[in-house]
């Protein structure tokens, strides 16, 4: 049988770690990121990828391990924040191998869609969830983890 490899992108999140525990000091990614969409996503990439990484507007492509040394405010909903660029991002999937994979799933918003489109081949991407307001997204990524499926 041939199984795809899966890589899932998943969208950071403004809320992070330090908002409550102000003096936390450096944190790994994955326990960093503290908001709802972050975290839902965070299970289905456990459960359907076989990796994942967690697209920054700061560090662009980090693995979940990645250390980040404290709290920080870049959106890429806000330009003057100045969100990693597009030549970083494509520099990125070349040196952490993320094209060695049949399908990309990328989760998030229009904003994390768009710079996934700028940098990945487009046949491989796949947005299950794309154009649900955020509620419905996630309403839907949960039912896709209980049902262990979704449309690859």
């Amino acid at each position: 049988m041939n199984m795809k490899k899966i890589l899932v992108v998943v969208p950071c999140g403004a809320r992070k770690i330090w908002e409550n525990y102000p003096d936390y000091g450096p944190c790994r990614a994955r326990d960093a990121y503290q908001g709802p969409l972050f975290k839902v996503c965070r299970r289905f990439a456990e459960k359907f990828g076989d990796r994942w990484v967690i697209l920054s507007a700061k560090y662009g492509f980090i693995d979940p391990d990645f250390v980040i040394p404290g709290n920080y405010d870049v959106t890429f909903n806000r330009p003057s924040t100045n969100p990693v660029g597009a030549d970083v991002l494509r520099r990125q999937v070349d040196e952490m191998g993320l094209l060695d994979f049949d399908v990309i799933v990328v989760l998030g918003g229009r904003h994390y869609v768009e710079r996934c489109l700028a940098v990945f081949p487009r046949e491989k991407i796949k947005i299950p969830f794309k154009g649900l307001p955020l509620g419905k997204m996630m309403k839907a990524i949960k039912e896709s983890i209980e049902k262990s499926t979704f449309d690859c």
